[in-house]
């Protein structure tokens, strides 16, 4: 089955930049319905030391490159099954900051699940602010299901 270009494990994307901002971290918090006062409260966030309000631990999972990597760039986005997503932090993300973020190709596994075949798309996103310092890496399986299971409407 195998769709994707193993040659380009290792491989990765075109930096792209992300500017945090105060509104967009709030209206994740809401999406998401977490009212801590970190994520709203500037002044509350610069009491805890931070420059500003801190992001959920989970906003990374909104950045996105502004050109799809040459891994994923074609793939049959019905097929796509969001998997598993993990995030290691060097510091908190916080309003104001620059992220300088890449996304690598860290693996391709094939699996074979009750449903059919599938193919276990892992991914690394690293951000980092301005000075180059690394902020977050964030590790993200993508579930990219056989055209069979599409065609069946299985959704696993």
């Amino acid at each position: 089955m195998s769709e994707i270009d193993k040659s380009l494990i290792g491989a990765w994307s075109d930096p792209f930049t992300v500017d945090v901002e105060k509104g967009a971290i709030r209206k994740f918090a809401d999406a998401i319905g977490d009212p801590h006062i970190m994520y709203r409260d500037e002044a509350y966030a610069q009491m805890q030391g931070h420059s500003s309000v801190v992001a959920p631990p989970t906003f990374p999972t909104c950045f996105r490159p502004v050109v799809q990597p040459p891994w994923f760039a074609n793939l049959d986005r019905r097929r796509i099954v969001a998997g598993g997503i993990s995030f290691e932090y060097e510091r908190p993300v916080t309003a104001g900051m620059q992220l300088i973020c890449r996304v690598q190709l860290t693996g391709v596994e094939e699996k074979s699940g009750a449903k059919g075949a599938m193919q276990l798309i892992h991914q690394e996103t690293h951000g980092k602010n301005a000075s180059g310092e690394l902020v977050f890496i964030s590790r993200r399986t993508t579930i990219y299901r056989s055209l069979d299971q599409v065609q069946k409407g299985s959704l696993a």
